[in-house]
């Protein structure tokens, strides 16, 4: 029980900050004609979720943290591509009447793998946070920890896909989506200035 709890609220600590990964997510219920229709991006979303636990549980982490060139390349890419996200997100126009820009299954996949393999700042708590907080369970115990945080994963974006579908019915002429892309895409920005700072 200790395991699946710790598991429960690292998972949900790390995923609960609005992030490149829950604004694609979000965006999708929001844009898409159905929730259905959103679902190929949520789905890949918390598939790529799941392989960066997996890969953080079983020692990945030690290989990224102990190579310094390794952390900084991973910085520097990611930088750029949040950079570039919150630029596609502040562009973005959203109204719920021109349901045909909504992102093709294709797409949505690309760029469910793109934020979050392509974001440091997601693969850094997962790799570092979740990677060294599975260092203390062994075995079955280390199991029910890694099943916790991925569960966690797997609920919260269908929540935020759910979410998204709700307010783009409620948001007739698309005006809070709007706001909301242009908080969006400041939040990425803010977080690229972040990591750029440690950098330096």
């Amino acid at each position: 029980m200790e395991a699946i709890f710790h598991g429960l609220i690292l998972a949900f600590g790390l995923i609960l900050p609005l992030g490149v990964q829950n604004v694609f997510v979000f965006s999708q219920g929001a844009t898409q004609p159905s929730f259905l229709r959103a679902l190929p991006g949520t789905v890949a979303a918390a598939l790529c979720d799941t392989a960066l636990i997996l890969l953080a549980v079983f020692g990945v982490s030690a290989i990224v943290l102990q190579f310094a060139w390794l952390r900084l390349i991973l910085m520097i890419v990611g930088i750029l591509f949040l950079l570039y996200m919150g630029y596609i997100v502040w562009k973005s126009e959203s109204t719920t009447r021109e349901t045909n820009k909504a992102l093709p299954i294709r797409q949505q996949i690309i760029f469910a793998l793109s934020v979050s393999f392509l974001n440091p700042h997601a693969i850094l708590d997962t790799v570092g946070v979740i990677g060294t907080s599975a260092l203390k369970y062994n075995g079955v115990e280390q199991l029910y920890f890694t099943i916790a945080c991925i569960a966690v994963s797997w609920i919260w974006f269908f929540g935020l896909t759910l979410t998204g579908s709700i307010m783009k019915k409620l948001d007739g002429k698309g005006n809070l989506m709007n706001l909301f892309n242009k908080c969006s895409a400041l939040f990425i920005w803010g977080t690229a200035i972040y990591l750029l700072i440690g950098l330096i």
